[in-house]
């Protein structure tokens, strides 16, 4: 049997692909199970976007290899989303490059700036794949605590106590994924002076502003963030275009055409006919993101009902498309309490230690599930 490298060796398969083998397995045998896992956009993108996507595909050249860079109507497009929704101002010749997903921006910043045994701090609770590409890349996770009673912020004092010295890559997520918490501007400015004196690279992966968001913020906000900080956004959770894999890094000049150099040998442009598609959704008027918020409001309501019914607490002022949920005292572990409502409820909720262990005591619930489904998981209990 050939050998595998070594580096498979610092990482596991990703929870969600395991779980959800499992999940299929169950419905499979006939299960009744319902998803509340996941976040992903069950709903439709806008007709405008689709019906852009089926002309496009006629275009001349619509079938060819695409610019690295992509269109330049799309990196335009960007650039007018984020003056229009931020108030930021960028320029879209340079300091914007589209990106197969989010996701894909992760591993090429890491592989533009993190060399071997270099330190990227990750947040705990955070998105488990900042630690995955970070060991992958040969590069060296090291955790900072998120705690409620702090606002899921970083404790920046305690951190400039440490050895900062091999730190070169932080990645926040504002508004945060897994708990919904937001950030003020003061206080993302905070990171940035943080940031700037430490001579670390400030990475800020922002999905779910527009989600059930009333005051959507960038760390792209604060004066002269772009010295020390990149942006990650997405298509995928404001647009419902998750399967699309469109997404994008902002950030300087510099920065960026150092993503650039590892993002050319590793692919080709995305298909034109997205990249179409992309652009009439960044054009979306503000009754798009009403009627996406009145959709994810009933769903939210139902869902605090459900949690309620479990025992569990959250924080009603939380944003995104998740509920995080703190379990009762004296609660079986996270994962336990999960599983246990699996096998006999037929309900899958994402157990809060997959997103480091000061997840423990907490459940997430996806608001990617029908009303009526929501419903009928209340009845259950």
């Amino acid at each position: 049997m050939m050998i595998t490298a070594d580096r498979l060796h610092s990482v596991q398969e990703y929870y969600f692909s395991k779980k959800l083998r499992e999940v299929r397995g169950l419905i499979s045998q006939g299960k009744p199970i319902i998803n509340m896992g996941i976040g992903s956009p069950d709903l439709a993108p806008s007709p405008k976007v689709l019906e852009t996507l089926k002309q496009s595909i006629s275009d001349m050249g619509a079938h060819q290899y695409q610019s690295y860079q992509g269109l330049p109507e799309l990196r335009e497009a960007i650039a007018k989303f984020y003056l229009e929704k931020f108030e930021v101002t960028i320029d879209p010749s340079n300091e914007i490059l589209p990106l197969m997903g989010s996701k894909e921006g992760i591993m090429h910043i890491s592989m533009a700036f993190l060399n071997e045994g270099d330190i990227a701090l990750l947040p705990n609770p955070g998105y488990p794949t900042y630690a995955s590409v970070t060991k992958l890349v040969g590069a060296v996770p090291q955790t900072y605590d998120l705690k409620a009673e702090n606002g899921w912020f970083p404790d920046l004092d305690k951190l400039s106590k440490t050895d900062l010295s091999r730190v070169k890559l932080m990645w926040i997520s504002y508004p945060h994924m897994p708990t919904g918490a937001t950030a003020s501007i003061e206080r993302l400015k905070t990171l940035v002076d943080f940031a700037n004196k430490n001579s670390i690279l400030l990475v800020n992966d922002n999905p779910y502003s527009f989600v059930l968001s009333k005051n959507p913020t960038s760390i792209l906000q604060v004066e002269e963030a772009k010295n020390v900080a990149l942006e990650l956004n997405s298509l995928s959770k404001t647009f419902n275009m998750a399967g699309w894999r469109v997404g994008m890094v902002l950030g300087s000049s510099e920065h960026i055409n150092a993503i650039l150099k590892v993002k050319s040998n590793m692919d080709s442009g995305m298909f034109y006919g997205i990249q179409k598609g992309a652009i009439e959704a960044l054009k979306s008027g503000s009754e798009w993101f009403e009627a996406l918020d009145s959709i994810y409001t009933r769903r939210r309501e139902l869902m605090f009902e459900l949690v309620e019914k479990l025992g569990c607490s959250y924080d009603s002022n939380a944003v995104g498309m998740f509920v995080w949920s703190k379990l009762p005292l004296g609660s079986v572990n996270s994962e336990e309490f999960v599983d246990n409502i699996l096998y006999d409820k037929n309900i899958f909720i994402a157990p809060g230690t997959i997103f480091g262990n000061n997840g423990e005591g907490y459940i997430r619930f996806s608001l990617c599930v029908k009303e009526e489904k929501i419903k009928e998981a209340i009845a259950r209990f």
